[in-house]
């Protein structure tokens, strides 16, 4: 593992810095209004925060910044992964945020990039990238999270086939979808076939007729996350990605960026922001903070060199999409888990309340989101199975499923 930049890394955070410099602002250090960052049921405020996601992703691509690994054919800068994370965690420091568009262009842009047709790129790509539409992940099934093979939503072929597939079915917990122009979407084609092996990689127009979006109020208050429902959904024939029932593979792109996206390519340094609560409690002369402070101090740092471990495998060409994107997204999850749920501890009595609390309900917010982050991009179990069978070679979960048509399954 490399401490330092190379003569290359470092003119890249240079070149970061500057740009950055130019078009953005410094963290403040009490910057704590977490309706800036799209925390809010005020229709106003939530209307401000999305329009500040799409000025800034203008700024990126107007100025090169934008889809920093994506090929400059496609509108990208055609830079490196490690650059991308040098400016990830220079961006880290500024008042940023590329937020819903940033998260969508990660997880459907390279997938688009690797599995589309060159008509579906000239489309889409772009415009995604500009942040002038915006995209969502029609995955997730009330039946299939975890094991999301398992997936029942169907496409059935049009009664002409040249019009494209029929969808029917339900999906959930998908980010955005109340704001976006377009989806992903996976679907059963051939239910005959082993589960891994019958499902289609879809792009949907979200305007199309049959589809219905409900979101789901959450613990905060805010709607993140939303049900869809899909009843007789006509998909065109050209929004296929990639090979009919291929669609597994496909998805394993969108998902090995999604866990990596979830634990972040630089993470800002909160624990000032832990510390300075406990000062104010008066509660740093209590030996049991003082051990959990020190937790907190040691997962950030743990973070911190991890990022530099995967900064140095990609140098070094050993990187893994996803085994690294699995031990990032864990340890990024359980730091995320352990700081918030001990700074509204440290509150007392206060850390019950939520505007009226000092911060504004600052990790009161961060403590109720902790869940959504832990889940989102697979639970830390799924990525321990990952981890343990595909990095240390340890038997795999014994399955009586994996060779049967997913017809005969149970459900």
């Amino acid at each position: 593992m490399d401490f330092e930049d190379s003569a290359v890394e470092g003119k890249a955070r240079a070149e970061a810095r500057a740009f950055l410099d130019q078009h953005a602002e410094l963290k403040r250090g009490d910057d704590r209004d977490w309706s800036r960052w799209g925390a809010t049921t005020d229709p106003e405020r939530a209307a401000e925060y999305r329009r500040r996601c799409r000025e800034w992703q203008t700024t990126l691509y107007d100025n090169g910044w934008a889809g920093i690994t994506w090929p400059k054919e496609w509108g990208g800068r055609g830079g490196t992964r490690t650059e991308q994370i040098i400016f990830g965690q220079e961006a880290a420091r500024y008042d940023v945020t590329p937020g819903f568009i940033g998260a969508a262009q990660a997880l459907v842009g390279p997938t688009l990039i690797k599995w589309g047709s060159e008509a579906q790129k000239e489309r889409y790509v772009r415009p995604l990238l500009r942040g002038d539409e915006v995209w969502c992940q029609l995955f997730s099934e009330p039946g299939a999270g975890s094991d999301l093979s398992n997936l029942a939503a169907r496409a059935v072929a049009a009664d002409h086939p040249a019009d494209g597939w029929v969808v029917d079915g339900q999906k959930v917990w998908t980010s955005s979808a109340q704001h976006a122009d377009f989806g992903i979407l996976l679907a059963r084609t051939d239910p005959d076939v082993p589960k891994h092996h019958g499902i289609s990689f879809f792009i949907v127009d979200m305007a199309t007729p049959g589809i219905d979006v409900r979101p789901l109020i959450q613990a905060q208050g805010v709607a993140h996350f939303n049900e869809v429902f899909l009843d007789s959904v006509l998909v065109p024939a050209e929004n296929l990605v990639g090979e009919l029932g291929n669609g597994w593979k496909v998805a394993r792109t969108t998902l090995g960026n999604e866990s990596q996206m979830i634990s972040g390519g630089g993470q800002a340094n909160t624990f000032p922001n832990v510390l300075a609560t406990a000062r104010r409690v008066g509660r740093t002369d209590d030996p049991t903070v003082r051990q959990e402070l020190a937790r907190v101090w040691g997962n950030e740092a743990i973070l911190k060199y991890l990022q530099l471990r995967l900064q140095s495998a990609i140098a070094h060409e050993r990187w893994d999409q996803m085994l690294h994107g699995s031990l990032l997204k864990n340890a990024f999850t359980r730091a995320l888990s352990h700081r918030t749920t001990l700074a509204v501890d440290l509150e007392g009595a206060e850390g019950m309340l939520w505007d009226d609390a000092e911060g504004g309900g600052f990790w009161q917010y961060q403590c109720l989101n902790q869940f959504a982050a832990r889940i989102g991009g697979g639970t830390e179990e799924v990525h321990r199975n990952n981890l343990s069978e595909q990095a240390l070679g340890l038997p795999r979960e014994q399955r009586s499923d994996l060779d049967l048509p997913w017809s005969q399954t149970k459900k």
